[in-house]
């Protein structure tokens, strides 16, 4: 998107009165933020929302330099604006309510991303620590892109145990992306922009104030399939953002602690409220693997393409097809080579991604794909094996 389009943007979003809500209800009279500022001021008084004091605020803007100013500042720090009519804005986080209409992103957003997020603590146990780590690096090896807050404690466990699986991770900060909070989290902050993406609602400059904090929780929730939460205590966020996960939709999950540690009575808390108790990565796995397969079943051949659900993920971007008897599924090209690769029999995960060339993420997500779709058979032991006749998904 051109600088002179992202300008309109941003004004739109700086302009006295205008929520995420009511920028959104802009957005559904007026195809683009440019066009809200070229509409007459009777125009404005028309939409839903926007009263006089608003439309004069629109009509009256006048802080063009500074926003000029503010997007050399993020070409300076290699940051990028994602608008919501971006096809780099994640598709899921158009289903909760109060989306922001453009984030700052330091990295790359990617639309195969399958988000789980983990959460929990700043003062985290040891053993806090290590489950984290642990269950954020087999997730990662799984194909799953860890989104936490790169908070002390058990967020920056996730991050490093995300990293740790080479995976993806994308961090959601309550401030400005120049701003790096907390401040021993530099290295961290690099290898996550480097290997996913540090993103934020909030201009450059804005410091970490605390209400910012349950806001972003909001977005970690709602970039992501479910939700772990690990140690927490009753006054956690972490518990806000379990509850903002349910009221979204989302799989919310706990990891167990013990009965005398104060940190768990939150995460227990949750598991009596119904939240999924969880000792492995597999009991995270089979309750997030059906949602991804509704999500496919519904992608049906001629659907039109650009609805702001969870079908929006994971769509390949180049296809190349693969004659199966009993399947019309057309494979990407890094499908179809791993296709080729399991046709002389069963080959071992490292063997999978050593003749492949992929890393470890982009083949998980592939050999994930390729079993949502019946077309390979996962073996103990991490070995795979391709069907005979991979048929669609059931």
């Amino acid at each position: 998107m051109e600088n002179n389009e992202l300008l309109y943007w941003l004004a739109l979003r700086s302009a006295s009165g205008i929520g995420n809500v009511t920028f959104k209800s802009l957005l559904g009279f007026f195809p683009s933020p440019y066009h809200v500022f070229q509409a007459a001021y009777p125009e404005l008084l028309r939409i839903p929302g926007i009263g006089p004091k608003t439309a004069s605020a629109i009509k009256g803007f006048h802080q063009w330099q500074k926003l000029e100013n503010e997007l050399k500042e993020l070409k300076k720090f290699h940051i990028h604006l994602v608008t919501l009519h971006d096809r780099e804005y994640p598709g899921i986080l158009k289903n909760i309510f109060d989306y922001p209409p453009l984030l700052y992103v330091k990295g790359t957003l990617e639309e195969g991303d399958l988000n789980i997020a983990m959460v929990g603590s700043r003062m985290a146990s040891t053993y806090g620590v290590y489950t984290t780590e642990r269950l954020a690096r087999e997730l990662a090896m799984n194909g799953m892109t860890i989104v936490s807050g790169m908070a002390r404690g058990i967020d920056s466990a996730a991050h490093r145990g995300a990293l740790a699986g080479r995976g993806r991770t994308i961090a959601v900060l309550g401030c400005g992306l120049d701003v790096i909070y907390p401040p021993e989290n530099k290295d961290l902050y690099k290898k996550i922009s480097e290997n996913g993406a540090v993103i934020s609602e909030y201009a450059p400059g804005t410091p970490p104030n605390a209400p910012n904090f349950p806001m972003r929780n909001r977005i970690i929730s709602g970039l992501s399939l479910g939700v772990v939460v690990v140690e927490a205590n009753e006054r956690s966020g972490s518990l806000i953002t379990a509850r903002i996960a349910m009221e979204q939709g989302r799989e919310v999950f706990a990891v167990p602690g013990s009965i005398d540690f104060h940190g768990s009575r939150g995460s227990h808390r949750l598991i009596k409220e119904g939240a999924k108790l969880i000792e492995n990565v597999d009991d995270v796995l089979e309750e997030i693997l059906p949602q991804i397969r509704r999500t496919r079943r519904e992608l049906l051949p001629g659907e039109k393409k650009g609805s702001t659900d969870l079908r929006e993920m994971r769509q390949p971007d180049q296809e190349t097809s693969v004659s199966h008897p009993s399947s019309e599924r057309s494979f990407s090209e890094h499908e179809t080579m791993i296709l080729n690769l399991l046709a002389s029999g069963t080959v071992d995960i490292d063997t999978i991604i050593a003749k492949s060339g992929l890393s470890v993420n982009e083949t998980m997500n592939c050999l994930l794909n390729l079993e949502l779709y019946d077309a390979i058979l996962q073996l103990p032991g991490k070995l795979y094996k391709r069907k005979e006749t991979p048929c669609p998904i059931p």
